[in-house]
């Protein structure tokens, strides 16, 4: 348990010391075990405050060690780093006219040449074996080498104190979050909970939150008080299924099915193996639960105080999910049951279908193009509302709709309000596709609404000022409504460059400090390191993840990858497809931006994905470094340097087969932070087009900078440049906490 709140605090950058965790006597000089600590977390890249040395300086040699395995642990330098060429930085020479020669000569077994531990025989005056820690033909690694760490250069990561009332702070922070939370915060919800339980008298603004709450309610027995958070059928409904796929969001069956299908289909027909990957899911996804667990189901739907045609007319979207989850729990049998009455009505009900669809009676209205009482059945349900403005717009005209629209804009969460501002350059432009992403699927583009046509250039920006105008309005209004002493406001330049988090949903965990997507990190020096590593902990086996990255020119691109080891601007490391047996592997590129530059290439986009059957590999690590100084490469091929690293991601997805994990504009010298899925097993499945869709998509989000000085006008706050001088501080440690930024935004 030490651990998990370890790695909580330190993905803010910082630790905690709990009270019964101190051993020692504080004192003017440091411990040798104290001093020790610190020379070995340099070469890691992090230091200490001062005030987090003091508290540190008093705890026993065994939490001493725990934090240093748990720096350790997140920095990966316990892995296995060693890639398949040596000093990769040059290139080999091997071409593929290599492969082929070998390849020939599994066939036809020529006896000149070298037969490596895998059994591949590899024919003389073909590939350099002395350059590589491998066999080259089919990428098995053999030769292992340690990472050398030694004391940094590089500007260290300075870790603060963090007290136990502030995790609960961050709890609370995170079960009262306004928007959805992201994976990280996610796992941080699971850590806390399990430390702290469930804060009484909190506020549960999200659906996907309260399912940790009431599954940890769940397992501590309290079946009765967990059945008080539900507030509808769906919500029931989405906790099983939460259970069942370890999804927070109702991804249908079939859309699990086919992403897993289409996971396991392979560039050549005889490797693939996507029916028996549907097979698979099919039978996974087939519902099986205990007496126990039916009667607990069947008490949570007989306890709804909805009344019984709401319950069904909700139900009603996801009807085929229901018909199979009521014959899976047997809820015809329980409604039978004495004490289950409500339960017994609401079969009836659904089953027999004794109830309006009031979505049915909309579509109607609007379909007879009565703008009144499509309104009007509108307002009563302002977040639908919301949801289908923009296209309401169109059909019936912006300033009618925007006009019933503000009737109920203060019952609108203000998130959608936001969305709906960030969005609306993009869609109300008649030659933008814009990116998304479907529930349990990939990243798409969508073509622009048919009827933008119908409209002229100033028709459409008239409706972009509208919706414009709603988000100040409702941002002025919580601003002017909050009562706020203080006079002066400090904010970092770099908040100017954040969107704020809404509507992401980021599938990775980030465990070395945790950051926004959108984000942009400058690149101090001339190179840029890409790294992946996987494998980790699993035994040997063909397991082949692929690291690349695709340079855009204008008019042309280039792709770095296993097939194209060197192109101008880019080296990569060598194809590993087979894993050793529990230390993982890893693979790099160096992305050299001077020569980039001369080349006039536009951006570098970092991608990885899975070249084996199914989806990205478990606790793949992937990410970038960068340096000021020159960053070295060992003899070996050695390259990973934990001081360097600036971003970095864990996978923990169950589909992804490909991700875009950054994207590098080479004029400014900056790396985007963003996180794109995409179906294939190759980068050139990647649509670019997507990519730049998604970077406008990021760059039409609020920025927290430009949220923070609308509140200095609102508030009559002074912006100062010291912050010592600042009654109110708004720099990058604050940002980190996306739960406290979505809720000074977005909270109530």
């Amino acid at each position: 348990m030490k651990s998990d709140i370890l790695k909580v605090a330190l993905r803010k950058n910082a630790l905690v010391v709990p009270t019964q965790w101190k051993t020692r006597i504080s004192g003017s000089h440091l411990h040798h075990t104290t001093t020790l600590l610190v020379a070995n977390c340099t070469k890691l890249g992090f230091t200490f405050s001062e005030e987090l040395l003091k508290e540190v300086n008093q705890c026993s040699q065994e939490t001493l060690f725990e934090i240093l395995d748990l720096l350790k642990e997140v920095t990966g330098v316990n892995k296995n780093w060693t890639p398949l060429v040596r000093q990769w930085d040059i290139p080999t020479g091997a071409s593929i006219k290599d492969h082929i020669i070998t390849l020939f000569a599994q066939l036809f077994q020529h006896q000149n040449g070298v037969i490596l531990e895998c059994g591949h025989h590899i024919p003389e005056h073909t590939f350099p074996l002395e350059r590589y820690n491998g066999c080259p033909f089919c990428g098995t690694p053999f030769q292992f080498d340690q990472l050398d760490l030694l004391p940094s250069v590089n500007k260290l990561k300075v870790l603060k104190l963090w007290s136990m009332d502030q995790l609960k702070e961050y709890l609370a922070d995170l079960l009262s979050s306004p928007v959805a939370l992201d994976a990280t915060q996610r796992e941080d919800l699971k850590i806390l909970i399990n430390e702290f339980g469930v804060l009484p008298h909190t506020d549960i603004k999200i659906k996907e939150t309260l399912m940790f709450v009431i599954d940890a309610l769940v397992e501590e027995g309290k079946i009765e008080e967990g059945n008080t958070l539900f507030k509808s059928p769906n919500d029931i409904l989405r906790y099983l299924w939460f259970k069942h796929t370890g999804f927070l969001q109702l991804v249908e069956p079939k859309v699990i099915v086919r992403r897993n299908k289409k996971n396991s289909n392979h560039l050549h027909s005889a490797s693939g193996q996507s029916t028996l990957a549907e097979e698979k899911a099919k039978n996974k996804l087939k519902l099986k639960f205990t007496r126990k667990e039916c009667r607990q189901y069947a008490f949570w739907l007989n306890s709804l105080s909805m009344d019984i045609q709401s319950q069904c007319e909700l139900m009603h979207p996801k009807r085929n999910i229901w018909v199979r989850v009521i014959r899976a729990l047997r809820l015809s049998e329980y409604s039978k049951r004495k004490g289950f009455s409500q339960l017994s009505l609401l079969m009836d009900t659904f089953y027999n279908e004794k109830y309006e669809v009031w979505q049915g009676k909309v579509d109607h209205f609007k379909m007879k193009s009565d703008a009144e009482s499509t309104f009007q059945l509108l307002k009563k349900r302002p977040g639908i509302f919301a949801r289908s403005l923009f296209s309401n717009m169109l059909w019936f005209g912006g300033d009618i709709t925007i006009q019933h629209f503000e009737d109920i804009m203060d019952q609108v969460p203000l998130r959608l309000v936001f969305t709906l501002d960030m969005y609306a350059e993009n869609y109300f432009d008649k030659n933008v596709s814009r990116s998304v992403n479907p529930l349990g699927g990939v990243n798409k583009m969508i073509p622009p609404n048919k009827l933008l046509q119908l409209y002229t250039h100033e028709e459409l920006s008239n409706m972009q000022e509208l919706v414009k105008d709603l988000s100040l309005k409702c941002m002025k209004k919580k601003f002017l409504a909050e009562n706020n002493e203080h006079s002066t406001i400090y904010i970092e330049e770099s908040l100017f460059n954040i969107p704020i988090a809404i509507g992401d949903r980021s599938e990775t965990i980030q465990d070395i400090s945790s950051g926004l997507m959108g984000t942009q990190y400058k690149v101090e020096g001339d190179t840029v390191r890409l790294f992946l590593q996987w494998g980790e902990g699993l035994s040997a086996q063909h397991l082949d993840m692929d690291l690349s990255c695709h340079v855009a020119y204008e008019g042309k691109s280039e792709f770095c990858s296993y097939s194209q080891l060197t192109i101008p601007g880019c080296q990569h490391s060598g194809d590993i497809q087979y894993i050793p047996e529990k230390v993982g592997t890893a693979e790099y590129i160096d992305v050299d931006l001077s020569r980039l530059e001369k080349l006039n290439a536009k951006y570098v986009t970092f991608t990885c994905n899975s070249y084996t059957n199914g989806s990205l590999s478990p606790n793949l690590v992937v990410g970038w470094m960068n340096s000021k100084h020159p960053m070295k490469i060992s003899e070996s091929g050695v390259a990973y340097d934990p001081t360097t690293v600036q971003h970095q991601v864990r996978v923990n997805q169950t589909l992804t087969k490909g991700l875009v994990f950054g994207v590098l504009a080479i004029e400014t010298r900056e790396i985007i932070w963003l996180e794109m899925i995409f179906q294939g097993q190759l980068i050139r499945n990647l649509n670019t087009e997507g990519v730049e869709a998604l970077i406008k998509k990021l760059d039409a989000k609020l920025k927290i900078g430009q949220l923070l000085k609308l509140k200095s006008e609102v508030q009559s706050l002074t912006v100062v440049d010291n912050i010592e001088e600042a009654d109110e501080v708004y720099d990058i440690d604050w940002s980190r906490n996306t739960a406290e930024v979505s809720r000074v935004f977005l909270g109530a």
